[in-house]
């Protein structure tokens, strides 16, 4: 998609420190970064109070000004700019959710329902595509949805149309075909 006028200009406003463009910026992305930091934190089940929200929140806007709006100035305008920012608000949420978590939790970890139980994430990204070199189908989905997208087991069953309570199951199984395969080898 390409970029739209309306952002063009905002950009434009921004990059020239025009009068209320911060402002504008703000109104405009402020829903956008709140869903990304939201997101974020589901994904790796990590419950976040107002206040958490509203500093990852302001982290990220922080992110944006830092350098004199160098993330601005990078953008090449080879996407729409609400896709360059939720990488970008995604990237930052994540450093420091994944700084805060070793340290000090932000609260307290979201309990898992009964069918995440069983489950952890694959954080190597590579574990995940030779995982995904031996599963086909839903199965491939299912696992590339829960370990590369982040996407919550009732996601997963929406997207897929499986039950919610086969997702565990689903990825128990895609794991042990793996094991299988590297111990053939």
């Amino acid at each position: 998609m390409a970029l739209s006028e309306i952002d063009r200009n905002l950009l434009q406003r921004c990059l020239s420190r025009a009068p209320r463009s911060w402002e504008d910026f703000v109104d405009r992305y402020l829903g956008l970064v709140v869903h990304v930091v939201n997101h974020s934190a589901q994904s790796r089940s990590i419950r976040l109070s107002n206040e958490d929200r509203e500093d990852l929140c302001a982290e990220v806007f922080l992110a944006i000004l830092e350098n004199d709006y160098a993330i601005l100035r990078n953008f090449r305008g080879e996407s729409s700019l609400a896709t360059y920012l939720t990488v970008i608000a995604r990237r930052v949420t994540v450093r420091l959710l994944h700084g805060r978590k070793t340290t000090a939790p932000i609260n307290q970890s979201v309990p898992q329902p009964a069918s995440n139980a069983g489950e952890r994430r694959i954080e190597d990204t590579e574990e995940v595509h030779r995982l995904l070199d031996e599963l086909s189908g839903r199965e491939a989905d299912v696992v590339r949805m829960y370990h590369l997208e982040g996407k919550t087991y009732q996601e997963i069953s929406h997207n897929v149309g499986i039950p919610e309570n086969s997702i565990g199951p689903t990825l128990s199984r895609a794991r042990e075909k793996m094991r299988r395969a590297t111990h053939v080898d």
